[in-house]
């Protein structure tokens, strides 16, 4: 009985010793990764667009002095969104990237629909560097999560030879309205043949920007209060909207290649729309020397600038293992850099709103391609203009009910009817 006891005994300290050291490696292995940052040497990054966002991130790996690896990861923008909530609502991060890059117009959804699953990243980054619209989405009750990278600013994209063909020049077209814009658009129509923009019924992205270059959004300052019924800007962009489809010089597209194929083949004389749409530009290259950018023309609202956003985006560091050197990465790189926005500038056309680079000799540059003009300073400038607005937590599910009633405006539907009627749908819809 005494062996058998002893017998006992050891096969239990054995399974106890075991236990043990199994724990203790578990434990090694957590602390490594668990919430000090410093258990990895690999950052990861996910970004879309791989000869904009992905090329800047790959420009900052070179420009890092710190010491993890980046590993920096393309998805397509929409598989990085349902990547996102499909893991912050498993609650577990389990697959998340260290950083990652948000439009601005989602952010917020992501921010306060997953309050702790970001990492506040203040004192890696001078907030006072950066242009102050891009602040508000970025942040959540005054605490910065985003890294603001690039700009939407807008421009006015022409061309030249049509719109001198039609008796008007760059001065002719700076601090315009929309509704003087149309009226340039009919004459360009009637005496070179060529219709003013293409649009896509389907895309309210102009409204968008119209409203925001009247410092007004579809909900109130809070970010929640819905902002629909009773928005004059937003009447008024409506209005805007259908003006151009009466005018007969729009061009209709269905999707990006259509669209930029009618800039590409000539079709077109004028494109309004963000700066990253440049590249798309000059990819035409006989078309060089032929193009100008002027500002944005404004809605005829009291307190709307000649100044707007449409796109953009920022990076953000998750709430897990790695956080502060991930931060470290983005402060040192697109938080402070000076020399390295030049580089962005130079190499891959990136604008960013870190805003003591707009003083570099890269932001100075005169544009062969447009017509000699020093379209990035010009762009920097306009960046300052732009509104700040609070784009809350649902501006594309808002769209979708606005893409809907915009089309029973132009059928003649009554305008006040038409935005009382999106208000109650989205009251109904997104409570």
């Amino acid at each position: 009985m005494n062996g058998y006891l002893f017998k006992k005994s050891w096969v239990f300290l054995l399974a106890a010793f075991v236990l043990m050291t199994l724990a203790a490696c578990s434990s090694e292995e957590s602390s490594g990764s668990s919430g000090d940052g410093e258990g990895s040497d690999t950052i990861t990054a996910w970004a879309w667009d791989p000869k904009f966002n992905v090329a800047a991130l790959e420009m900052a790996k070179e420009t890092y002095e710190g010491g993890a690896e980046i590993d920096v990861i393309e998805h397509a923008q929409a598989d990085i969104v349902q990547k996102l909530n499909t893991g912050l609502s498993s609650g577990t991060m389990k697959g998340m990237p260290n950083i990652v890059l948000i439009e601005d117009q989602r952010a917020q959804s992501f921010l306060k629909s997953y309050p702790d699953a970001f990492y506040p990243i203040d004192e890696y980054m001078n907030t006072d560097d950066f242009a102050s619209y891009k602040l508000a989405p970025t942040s959540v009750d005054d605490k910065q999560y985003g890294l603001p990278f690039d700009t939407g600013v807008m421009g006015l994209y022409f061309r030249t030879d049509y719109l001198e063909e039609a008796g008007f020049t760059m001065e002719d077209l700076k601090n315009i309205t929309w509704d003087e814009y149309i009226a340039i658009g009919k004459d360009v129509k009637e005496k070179t043949g060529k219709d003013m923009l293409s649009l896509d019924p389907n895309d309210l992205g102009l409204v968008r920007a119209m409203i925001q270059s009247a410092g007004t959004w579809y909900v109130k300052e809070d970010g929640e209060t819905l902002n629909i019924e009773g928005n004059e800007p937003l009447k008024k962009a409506f209005q805007t909207y259908k003006d151009m489809m009466e005018a007969d010089f729009v061009k209709a597209n269905s999707d990006w290649s259509q669209y930029v194929a009618a800039f590409n083949s000539g079709d077109v004389a004028t494109v309004p729309t963000g700066n990253w749409i440049g590249a798309s530009i000059m990819a035409e290259e006989s078309q060089a020397g032929k193009w100008e950018v002027a500002p944005i023309p404004r809605l005829d609202t009291e307190g709307a600038v000649n100044a707007s956003n449409l796109g953009g985006s920022s990076f953000y560091v998750l709430n897990i293992p790695g956080k502060e050197k991930a931060a470290e990465f983005l402060g040192q790189t697109f938080g402070e850099s000076n020399e390295f926005y030049q580089d962005l500038v130079t190499d891959i056309g990136a604008v960013g709103t870190y805003t003591p680079a707009a003083d570099g000799e890269a932001y100075q540059k005169e544009s062969e391609f447009f017509s000699g003009q020093q379209l990035i300073s010009d762009l920097s400038q306009w960046t300052e203009d732009i509104p700040s607005v609070d784009y809350g937590t649902h501006t594309y599910a808002i769209e979708d009910i606005l893409v809907v009633e915009m089309q029973n405006y132009l059928n003649g539907k009554d305008l006040d009817q038409v935005l009382a009627d999106a208000q109650a749908q989205a009251e109904a819809q997104l409570k």
